[in-house]
């Protein structure tokens, strides 16, 4: 069986600027990442409808970025079970009464039978449309990706730069 042959510099300056590159890059891309989150956060929550009280939109923010080695990974998102139905819409169904009757209640400012009856209206509609796709995440990411790429790509600009000298 042939080795594999195995290339090795023997230049210093060289082992020493690829010893110090993952170090040089996390430096560099870990704000890149954070910086980038922030942005998509602000891009995301902007374009979250508000239910009078906000919930939604102030639960989505910036997850722990995350990274090895190989890979820096920053999320936004929020832990809000119906975050999924407000982003992607959802079928006719009928679905309870006392939120929509609070959420009456704060947007409208209707309470007793006159807000339980509007609720109640309003859920006769989505039990026979669903409702509509807002897509905020989607759009977020979207109208930021341009930005997001140029933040990233500059740090790893500067990253290698560094290593470099």
């Amino acid at each position: 069986m042939i080795e594999p042959t195995r290339i090795t510099s023997t230049f210093p300056v060289i082992d020493a600027a690829l010893a110090a590159l993952p170090d040089v890059m996390l430096e560099e891309m870990l704000p890149a990442v954070v910086e980038s989150q922030l942005l998509l956060q602000r891009e995301i929550s902007e374009r979250t409808p508000t239910s009078g009280a906000g919930t939604l939109r102030e639960s989505i923010g910036a997850m722990p970025v995350t990274f090895s080695r190989d890979v820096i990974a920053g999320e936004v998102g929020t832990a809000l079970h119906y975050a999924q139905p407000v982003e992607l819409g959802s079928r006719p169904h009928f679905p309870p009464i006392e939120p929509l009757a609070e959420w009456v209640s704060r947007k409208l400012g209707k309470t007793g039978d006159e807000g339980r009856g509007i609720a109640f209206a309003i859920a006769r509609k989505i039990a026979k449309h669903g409702t509509a796709p807002r897509h905020m995440f989607r759009d977020g990411l979207a109208a930021t990706q341009t930005q997001i790429h140029e933040i990233l790509s500059a740090a790893a600009e500067r990253g290698l730069r560094r290593v470099s000298q």
